[in-house]
């Protein structure tokens, strides 16, 4: 994942760490700032089943209209469409280089979030971008054409927010207020929430978009 964003275009001062567990102890090992917060888990009947009742639950609540959000048209670009939410609603702090995601970002700013995934379909450089991403790395972002059941969401917050990111829904989720100081405890409280969804299942992984330190 930090191949990928170094690929496009992120400044070295930010990159992907690994968060190592919800407990308060282990939260406090994380370098902060924490920009976004990327949950990677296997998607089965369980989770669908309770992502359609959430999707019910919040449609009527207010979203922020200028955060960036975008749907996943695309395999399994899921991991590729997480970092781009990570980075396109933090560009207020992140240095971003002029290439791919840049342009990626100019042109799409003021399309929907369905044109948004139609033009990341047509984008090549943010496709080869993934595919070299995939061949290895800390966290590897599975190959666009793999038949696998993974699936990442982004957390990130937002003019005051707390908001999950996920293309396969059909809007951002809100998830109440958060601060820059408390957002890494108000995002693992929703991801404990998730995982509390099927506590059978063990097959998470959590990342955080931080200061490289």
């Amino acid at each position: 994942m930090n191949k990928f964003l170094t690929t496009v275009g992120v400044s070295s001062k930010w990159k992907i760490n690994d968060v190592y567990g919800l407990d308060p102890e282990l939260l406090a090992t994380v370098p902060q700032p924490v920009l976004a917060v990327l949950l990677l888990f296997p998607i089965n009947e369980k989770f669908e089943s309770y992502f359609k009742k959430q999707e019910e639950e919040k449609k009527s609540e207010t979203v922020s209209p200028s955060l960036f959000f975008m749907k996943q048209t695309v395999g399994n670009a899921c991991g590729t469409i997480a970092l781009i939410h990570a980075v396109a609603n933090n560009l207020d702090k992140i240095d971003l280089a002029p290439g791919h995601l840049k342009n990626f970002l100019d042109a799409t700013k003021d399309l929907s979030a369905e044109a948004r995934a139609e033009k990341l379909e047509a984008d090549e450089g943010l496709s080869t971008a993934h595919e070299e991403s995939a061949q290895g790395g800390q966290t590897e972002a599975p190959s666009r054409d793999e038949n696998v059941n993974l699936h990442f969401i982004t957390l990130i917050h937002h003019s005051g927010g707390l908001y999950e990111l996920d293309g396969r829904k059909s809007q951002p989720i809100p998830h109440g207020n958060t601060t820059p100081e408390t957002f890494l405890e108000d995002a693992a409280k929703v991801c404990r929430e998730l995982m509390a969804v099927d506590p059978e299942e063990v097959h998470f992984t959590l990342v955080a978009l931080t200061d490289a330190q």
